[in-house]
């Protein structure tokens, strides 16, 4: 009965439906953009090396992802809310980014020229044949991991919970270091990504709650 109540008091799980849109969007993009215009390039991307074993935590994002949403979902809708307002809007301009300036990267090692056969290497082979490297600035995977750790620092979960804080923009953190030593996303991807997290903050967490004093 309890959670059924919750079900009632908790309507906004059909924000959820957008995904549907992005992967069509996105994965339509990929298709269509097969030769990008504007190549994306940091001379700090060069001083990266490849580091296959930073597949795991790049695919951590889906964890992140799921878990964020169903805990904010369930215990806290107006951070769930926020979430989903920073996140999809974000997400959206990336999209709407690529369909005006379709771009790319040219940072991949041949799996060849690495020379390496291992559990992380078949898995970011996996990686690069179902994702071309097109539709990459801003990173959506840097922008949406931001937002996350943004809207669950800032919950009633994580309130009074620093080590919380810290586990979130650590593991957020991680995530954006790891699109850089996969190849995945240039250092201005990322830079353009964390970028429209900040955009929403002042608008959703950075007004100042102010008392009101005794009568006049």
């Amino acid at each position: 009965m309890q959670t059924r109540n919750r079900l009632k008091l908790r309507p906004n799980l059909w924000f959820q439906v957008y995904w549907i849109l992005y992967v069509i969007w996105f994965f339509a993009l990929d298709w269509l953009n097969k030769d990008p215009k504007y190549i994306i390039y940091s001379p700090l991307d060069g001083y990266i090396p490849f580091c296959e074993w930073f597949i795991f935590p790049y695919c951590s994002w889906f964890f992140l992802l799921a878990g964020v949403m169903a805990l904010l979902w369930w215990y806290d809708t107006p951070s769930y809310n926020k979430l989903c307002l920073m996140m999809f809007s974000g997400m959206t301009f990336c999209l709407i980014v690529y369909m005006i300036l379709p771009n790319g990267l040219d940072l991949r090692p041949a799996a060849e020229a690495v020379g390496r056969d291992n559990i992380a290497m078949r898995i970011m082979r996996l990686i690069w044949k179902a994702d071309a490297p097109n539709n990459v600035c801003p990173s959506i995977h840097c922008q949406s991991s931001g937002c996350m750790a943004l809207a669950f620092s800032k919950s009633k979960l994580a309130e009074r919970r620093p080590w919380l804080k810290v586990l979130a923009w650590g593991w957020a953190g991680l995530i954006c270091v790891s699109t850089l030593f996969t190849k995945q996303h240039s250092v201005i991807d990322v830079v353009c990504g964390l970028a429209l997290t900040t955009v929403w903050y002042w608008p959703l967490y950075g007004r100042r709650r102010t008392g009101v004093k005794g009568g006049v």
